[in-house]
């Protein structure tokens, strides 16, 4: 449900000339699927709309935040998809985490309850 003032669309640059890679890292790592727009677009739908821009410009990136039911497991999917740990599992208030860098070299976060 749409609201006024919440969260409804999260884009990510893809890298300049990656957006393939990007999609099949996700695709591997979390069994995303993706809708093309044209060859420099692609979106997803995976627990929150969004999309990645094969044309970045030069805005900050955002860290969007995965969730896991088996944080280890996600954290060795992630790597053997080609995934680089900037953070290792991690304990914080409300569970832990670890952060990861995707081909695109955007940052993002995996948590899991304690």
């Amino acid at each position: 449900m749409r609201q006024t003032g919440k969260l409804d669309y999260l884009e990510m640059p893809a890298g300049n000339g990656s957006l393939d890679g990007v999609k099949s890292f996700y695709a591997r790592a979390f069994s995303w699927s993706f809708t093309d727009y044209g060859p420099s677009y692609s979106a997803f739908s995976e627990g929150i709309d969004g999309g990645f821009d094969g044309n970045p410009g030069p805005a900050s990136k955002p860290l969007p935040v995965l969730y896991s039911d088996d944080l280890e497991d996600t954290l060795r999917t992630v790597e053997e998809a080609g995934g680089t740990i900037v953070r290792p599992i991690f304990a914080f208030p409300g569970g832990r985490r670890f952060h990861f860098t995707d081909p695109a070299g955007n940052e993002l976060a995996v948590w899991s309850e304690k």
